[in-house]
């Protein structure tokens, strides 16, 4: 990699002065990269244990404060805003416009309003801390709450799955709120962020450290990523929140997502706030696998199965982003479950 992060500029750097950075410091590079990872590594460790004698607290409770979430909205001909909505939550790194064209067909195929929301400290809604499944949580709940919207269809991706879960879960939420929960490609487990998000924010980090700034903001950008992530398509989503300033501008690229607030909060976003046992929620429910992902597993289906008894699972042989790989079949998955509710 011919990228030096170890070097620092005041003032916004044009892609010509980056692409001269020597080759060899990427072994800086690397080391920095190294050591920064340890330490967050080890900083999730003792979090996950702190978070195992940690005692719930419902996500209705004064001392959580939900926060006002942006969403775009796909409202069927017959006028309907409320009755039945389904609700779209996105994973980490995501917004709403990821649901931009599931969003319609939805909408279309149901003939009931669709809702995709950005979740705290994404896209354009507020940063805000904790960034933990409560308050992701609450800010659903909260939303669904202020729009007066009504026997809802939940569906969370990733992050957003578990946000989606720990709402149902809850059991001071009004009783008539959620007909259907669909869960995408993630298990109700204490777990830690992969390596790889560690290594995405990390890389993003250095991205706005470079202060990059001219014409080819977006090509440099993705020659940054490309050390951590060789898939363009994967690489391309990283950088859709990528703020590119205008050419006649003092400013640099930044992300649209506050970084230093996503990082100190992977330990949050890596656990879940119930333990086996601890609750259940039998309404309908469907979890959709990514076939060759490895975030659900012979292992976390008990547990899935578990928290919610009257579910049901359904396997795409896709990777963890289901609805973007297949989004025809996810899109059939998901309007054939809720049309039989």
């Amino acid at each position: 990699m011919i990228f030096a992060f170890s070097i620092w500029r005041s003032g916004g750097r044009s892609g010509t002065e980056v692409s001269r950075a020597s080759s060899a410091t990427s072994g800086t590079l690397t080391t920095r990269m190294t050591a920064t990872l340890t330490s967050r590594l080890s900083q999730s460790r003792s979090f996950f244990l702190s978070c195992s004698r940690r005692s719930y607290v419902s996500i209705s409770h004064p001392s959580i404060k939900p926060v006002e979430l942006d969403y775009t909205e796909s409202i069927p001909q017959d006028g309907n805003r409320t009755q039945g909505a389904l609700v779209l939550v996105h994973g980490m790194l995501g917004f709403k416009r990821n649901w931009h064209s599931l969003s319609k067909s939805f909408s279309r195929d149901l003939n009931r309003p669709v809702y995709a929301v950005d979740m705290r400290n994404h896209g354009t809604s507020p940063h805000a801390k904790p960034m933990d499944y409560s308050h992701m949580a609450a800010d659903i709940l909260h939303f669904v709450q202020k729009l007066g919207l009504s026997e809802i269809s939940l569906l969370g991706h990733s992050m957003g799955g578990k946000a989606v879960m720990t709402l149902a879960l809850d059991n001071q939420i009004p009783s008539d709120l959620l007909k259907n929960l669909i869960v995408v490609d993630i298990s109700p487990i204490k777990g830690h962020v992969s390596t790889t998000t560690h290594l995405y924010l990390e890389a993003m980090r250095r991205i706005e450290e470079f202060k990059l700034a001219g014409p080819n903001v977006r090509k440099e950008a993705d020659k940054i990523l490309v050390d951590v992530e060789k898939d363009p398509a994967t690489r391309a989503f990283l950088l859709s929140t990528l703020i590119t300033p205008p050419p006649d501008s003092n400013d640099f690229a930044r992300f649209r997502v506050p970084l230093d607030i996503l990082t100190n909060a992977i330990p949050d976003i890596g656990t879940f706030p119930h333990d086996p046992g601890e609750a259940t929620y039998d309404g309908r429910t469907l979890l959709v696998k990514g076939g060759k992902g490895k975030f659900v597993n012979d292992r976390t289906v008990p547990i899935f199965k578990g928290f919610f008894p009257n579910s049901r699972i359904e396997v795409l042989d896709t990777g963890h982003w289901v609805h973007a790989e297949k989004p025809n079949e996810f899109k059939n998955l998901v309007v054939d479950f809720v049309r039989s509710s």
